[in-house]
């Protein structure tokens, strides 16, 4: 990540409208959607109630699809978006945007590229033009290549390498679990792999990937639908679609057999755990259960993991769980919800595993109560509306549903999935996902722990 600071067919156009009422008790989010000729899809989020506007500029394409023997190569290519284009030389893209009281960003993930900026609405216009300017073409040559190579290493030395636990709860635990090497290479990128990427890489990489056709333009805030559409055809209206190479199959299945790594971790006070389970396919009927169940086991404090583990047993330190890089609803491939705890060097990974099956035995045997699960429901619900107050979260969102459900609208329709959860679609998830057979574990120990005392036997060894 780069830190710097339904739908109906009309006249040829697709056009989207949130058309039906919203119910009393629940905020339905304004989505308007159109296709432009060449590809470009924009979603547009009116809301005048503040005088800014936030901005989301989403390309399908990420971790999964950068080239082999190119690990790295999506995230490098997101740090190269800002290195100017024969029109705004490098620096011009900032000046314009903070230089106005805005601010902007970007991150690479598995299956997305998302570049956001949040500015007055007097600013819109300016940020249209570079995204347009930078999506035609960039200022391909090496002084900016090594710049950028040179900044992603270190980013990886200072938030992989020199750090306790190094990323291994979301970059070791992925290519142990998954199969395909799509889903399962390190997507920061080795040195070599990072140091090896050409000029011609990154053209090609642009060429394929970064044309209107395989991008999605999300605008939120104090515009009209009306505005935002006629912005987008004058700025990105002229600019080709271009041919995008096939997809590759990245689908698995769910694992068959428990997988079990013990690390050393030269930096590391304390041991931790990873446990991680693939979760449903995106759209399963299983996918919302799955992220209530997640929230039930790991949510914050008063889940059963940390009244259970931590606070009851007092085995560990902490529990925080994640969903591969994303959220439970913003992925198109297989992706993990993951357990990451430090436990206490007095105790072992098997004893924090067996308080976690336990834990879960409960909810596949028992279910959950009718409280618990309404606790739960209450605040995932006001966790996703409060991520959608900001114009610029709420642009980086329904641009994101927009390019992997191919509906922007599901914005609206992740709460009635939350709230249509029942108690035995947890017992089912419980059961079906968070089975040991499914669950792949990572056992983080520091080194002088591991040099004092003989590592203990995988299970099934």
């Amino acid at each position: 990540m780069r830190r710097r600071i339904l739908p109906a067919l009309l006249g040829g156009l697709l056009i989207t409208a949130s058309a039906h009422a919203a119910t009393p008790d629940r905020w339905q989010v304004p989505v308007s959607v159109k296709k432009l000729d060449n590809g470009l899809t924009v979603v547009v989020s009116e809301d005048h109630s503040s005088p800014t506007v936030g901005v989301s500029m989403v390309y399908h394409v990420g971790m999964r699809l950068e080239p082999k023997n190119r690990t790295g190569f999506a995230h490098l290519f997101e740090h190269l978006m800002f290195e100017g284009t024969p029109n705004a030389k490098e620096g011009v893209f900032d000046k314009v945007i903070t230089g106005g009281g805005g601010r902007n960003n970007g991150s690479t993930r598995p299956d997305f590229t998302n570049y956001i900026e949040m500015a007055p609405a007097s600013a819109l216009e300016p940020i249209l033009w570079l995204e347009a300017d930078r999506m035609k073409t960039l200022d391909f040559n090496p002084v900016t290549l090594k710049n950028q190579q040179d900044v992603v290493k270190e980013e990886i030395r200072v938030n992989v390498k020199n750090q306790p636990y190094g990323g291994f709860m979301w970059i070791d635990i992925g290519q142990q679990a998954f199969n395909k090497w799509e889903n399962n290479h390190d997507g920061y990128g080795s040195f070599k792999d990072l140091e090896g990427a050409s000029l011609d890489d990154v053209s090609s990489f642009h060429r394929d990937f970064y044309g209107p056709n395989n991008a999605v333009l999300g605008i939120a805030g104090d515009v009209t639908p009306a505005q935002a559409f006629a912005l987008a055809q004058k700025y990105f209206g002229g600019i080709p679609a271009r041919n995008a190479p096939t997809r590759p199959d990245v689908k698995e299945g769910l694992n068959t057999a428990e997988k079990r790594i013990q690390q050393t971790d030269a930096l590391a006070q304390v041991p931790a755990i990873a446990a991680a389970w693939k979760m449903p396919d995106r759209g399963s009927k299983d996918q919302a259960a799955m992220a209530v169940l997640g929230d039930v086991l790991a949510g914050g404090d008063a889940s059963r993991f940390y009244q259970g583990i931590v606070k009851g047993r007092e085995l560990a330190l902490n529990v925080e769980s994640l969903y591969g890089l994303t959220s439970p609803w913003e992925y198109d491939g297989p992706t993990l919800f993951t357990v990451f705890a430090l436990y206490k060097p007095n105790t072992t990974a098997d004893a924090v595993l067996a308080a976690m099956d336990e834990e879960i035995a409960k909810v596949a045997k028992d279910g959950v109560t009718d409280a618990e699960l309404a606790r739960v429901k209450t605040k995932m619900l006001a966790d996703w509306y409060n991520g959608l107050e900001s114009f610029i979260n709420r642009a980086d969102t329904v641009a994101k549903l927009q390019t992997l459900w191919g509906d922007a609208n599901v914005v609206n329709k992740i709460p009635q999935w939350i709230e249509g959860v029942t108690r035995a679609d947890l017992q089912r998830v419980a059961k079906t996902y968070l089975a040991r057979t499914n669950r792949t574990v990572i056992d983080r120990v520091p080194t002088a722990m591991a040099k004092a005392a003989p590592a203990a036997p995988a299970a099934g060894q």
